[in-house]
This record gives structure tokens, C-alpha cells and sequence, in this order.
């Protein structure tokens, strides 16, 4: 699925099942708590935490969907293109940090 369409399916579902976009910053605290969300379970099953029980049957992939969802609103509420965004940003990364990480040391350590 393009990033468009993905706008234009979220967009659709909050008009239908939504009934409205919460207010942006409503959006950015729940933004937050999904965030939050993602990070205790990486944290747990990739990090030097324990898994909790409750967390072992999580979705990571469902996880990462949520987080996904709640920016995309955001975008839509904010009149963000994010294919135009994203691609900026690749740019300006490619641009800015062409050679930066291949003369990091840190990262040709293993």
C-alpha cells in the first residue's frame, strides 16, 4: 500500500467509524502511548529486561501498525503529505549524512 493511500484509508475509516479526528493534541498523547507501548515490548523481548507474561503473546507487527495509524491522522489533521515528507527526509539524509556512517568507527565494530 502507498503511504496516499494509506492517508486516504484512515481518513476514511475516522469519517465512518470515528465520527471525528480527536484534537492534534489529544492525537500526540496517544501518539505517545503507543510509542510507549512499542517500547516496553522491544525493550522486554530485545533489550536486557525479562518479558512480561502478558506481553510474550504482543504483536509486534500490530504494535508498529498502531503507532503508524495515530501519526497518520496526525498528518491528515496537520494537511501533511507524508510521501512528500518521507522523501524529503530521505533526501536530506542522504544529502547530510552521505559518508557519516561508514567513518563511524562504532558502527564497523563487530
Amino acid at each position: 500500500m502507498e503511504i496516499k493511500a494509506a492517508q486516504e484509508l484512515v481518513d476514511q475509516w475516522i469519517k465512518k467509524h470515528g465520527v471525528r479526528y480527536f484534537n492534534e493534541l489529544t492525537n500526540t498523547v496517544l501518539l505517545m502511548e503507543e510509542v510507549g507501548e512499542l517500547s516496553r515490548i522491544m525493550a522486554r523481548r530485545y533489550g536486557e529486561q525479562s518479558e512480561k507474561e502478558s506481553d510474550k503473546g504482543k504483536d509486534l507487527g500490530e504494535e508498529m501498525a498502531d503507532v503508524l495509524f495515530v501519526l497518520i491522522c496526525l498528518a491528515n489533521q496537520c494537511g501533511i503529505n507524508l510521501e512528500e515528507a518521507l522523501q524529503k527526509s530521505v533526501e536530506k539524509k542522504t544529502t547530510r549524512d552521505a559518508d557519516r556512517h561508514k567513518q563511524n568507527p562504532k558502527l564497523n565494530e563487530q
